[in-house]
């Protein structure tokens, strides 16, 4: 028999195609657009293509098998949602926004007039003595800051005199921010703000999560809430003008009106996947009881030492001193200088026990906590009013580390207040609010600090993003609160490192600055 010899393969090659195409995409669900953007990993499809063919029962199939089987969690990443979230607490706003990965916007403080924004009540119970002293203590901080507000102002117009180029509606509302801009210190935790975020599902779910494991009832019931708007039917703001044109054209055809009803008028949910099984995070809540009784076993009710403003920690300690030294710093109202150096005074194996703490609760789908991002060379520890440090607070390429709310650190007084004769006033009502706070001793008692009470946070950066927080918050136009802080953290790097210094285009604080410039 003939031996029987093969034909060669051959492989026409693929034509060049220089024919690169961008195009938005509009209309599609988040979580069908994430599955569609997930196939390019699986498929050859164009993305036209696999909109074209994927239905929002299939994107669920797929999100079920990869996302909460396979642990395929960047899938997420790609479906991006927009939310709406109005009266809510400046305290509950604060822990919503704490989320490296997330863009938003909120009421701004300093630009607006707070006085009718309403503010949050706790349920007491039936401890009705601790209910009126909440709602005592709320309304005497609206009343001051009413007070506080209006003084300024009047203080201001008298030094600060009006060009002769300026309208005075202009001149009016700028000195009425730069009253604000003092008057905001008054502002309980308690007061309504309204905010928008558009994050993606991934952030969302550990965003819920961590809102659904917060000691504060409101926190709880707003991870509530974000669940279900993401896993229900979302507010359309076209559903009027289409639901018109459903029935005009139904008027007309009633057979095309039923079809143009089941796709104009059909529900859109956003995440009704992804975001279906986010409950409260066990691993945090546990770990951070044990870090906190860990923290009052090596300190033994020592003293908290006094700190500056900013304090740049200079790297002595191990890594695993760091992460030692920062889960406690999470737990406790210590600044981190005091922290490291206790822990330095440990051996290796209890340092080593004090990481364990940190994962011993951790389940098979947690992330580590946020303590445990350490190395970086630049450690601010910030000790600063809360409103300044709530405009800190939006820089995302640090690691944030933030202490509980207390009134340990006492409160800063802001600018102008002592030479407008309004400091009496002041601080009579930060002392009354902090008296307060301290009375009723809990969790619902932080909604009566103003946010002029000093709190702790520890910022871990590389040196571009010291610059960029120096340079952006020295500028003129921003609030004195932060400009002081940006300013610290430029000298702060400049002294130990002396050579860094000269890449920093910082604005001096110390030059004064025009007011009607803003």
């Amino acid at each position: 028999m003939p031996e029987i010899v093969a034909e060669p393969v051959v492989v026409t090659p693929a034509e060049p195609q220089n024919q690169t195409e961008v195009f938005a995409v509009h209309g599609a669900d988040p979580e069908v657009l994430a599955y569609a953007m997930a196939k390019y990993s699986r498929s050859a499809l164009s993305m036209k293509e696999s909109l074209k063919e994927i239905s929002s029962q299939r994107a669920e199939q797929f999100l079920n098998t990869f996302y909460f089987q396979y642990g395929h969690r960047s899938i997420a990443d790609l479906a991006h949602i927009a939310f709406a979230i109005e009266r809510l607490s400046l305290l509950a706003a604060i822990s919503l926004v704490d989320e490296q990965r997330w863009d938003g916007q909120e009421r701004s403080t300093r630009y607006q007039n707070f006085k009718k924004s309403g503010w949050y009540m706790p349920d007491f119970g039936a401890d009705r003595s601790a209910a009126q002293l909440y709602r005592t203590s709320v309304e005497g901080l609206f009343t001051a800051y009413h007070e506080l507000a209006e003084g300024m102002f009047e203080s201001l117009t008298k030094q600060v005199a009006k060009p002769s180029e300026m309208k005075q509606e202009s001149y009016d509302r700028t000195l009425r921010a730069r009253a604000f801009d003092v008057a905001r210190y008054l502002l309980p935790l308690a007061t309504n703000t309204s905010l928008g975020q558009i994050v993606n599902a991934r952030t969302l779910e550990t965003q819920v999560s961590r809102l659904l494991s917060s000691p504060h009832a409101e926190i709880r019931q707003l991870g509530e809430r974000l669940r279900g708007a993401a896993t229900g039917p979302a507010w359309n703001v076209h559903a009027e003008e289409l639901g018109k044109l459903q029935q005009e054209v139904a008027a007309l055809d009633p057979a095309l009106g039923a079809k143009a009803e089941a796709l104009l008028m059909r529900e859109v949910k956003t995440a009704p996947t992804l975001v279906k099984y986010a409950a409260q995070n066990n691993y945090e809540i546990e770990t951070k009881r044990e870090l906190a009784q860990a923290v009052a076993d090596l300190m033994k009710d020592e003293a908290i030492a006094p700190a500056p403003v900013v304090d740049l920690v200079e790297r002595k300690e191990s890594l695993e001193g760091e992460i030692a030294a920062t889960l406690l710093y999470g737990a406790s109202h210590y600044s981190y200088r005091q922290l490291r150096d206790a822990v330095s005074s440990l051996n290796e194996a209890r340092i080593n026990e004090v990481i364990a703490l940190g994962t011993r609760h951790r389940g098979r789908h947690d992330e580590l906590l946020r303590e445990f991002s350490a190395g970086q060379n630049l450690r601010f520890d910030i000790l600063m009013d809360i409103g300044g440090f709530r405009d800190m607070h939006r820089h995302r390429r640090c690691v944030q580390i933030i202490q509980r709310y207390t009134t340990a650190h006492g409160y800063d007084i802001p600018e102008g207040v002592s030479e407008a004769g309004l400091q009496p006033l002041y601080e009579s009502a930060v002392q009354a609010a902090h008296d307060a706070h301290d009375k009723l001793g809990t969790d619902s008692a932080d909604y009566i600090l103003p946010l002029g009470t000093r709190m702790r946070a520890l910022f871990k950066m590389d040196f571009a993003e010291a610059v960029y927080i120096s340079e952006l918050r020295s500028q003129p136009q921003g609030h004195f609160s932060y400009r002081r802080v940006a300013w610290k953290m430029y000298e702060a790097v400049k002294k130990q490192h002396p050579a860094l210094a000269q890449h920093f285009r910082v604005t001096d604080v110390n030059e004064p600055v025009d007011m009607l410039k803003r």
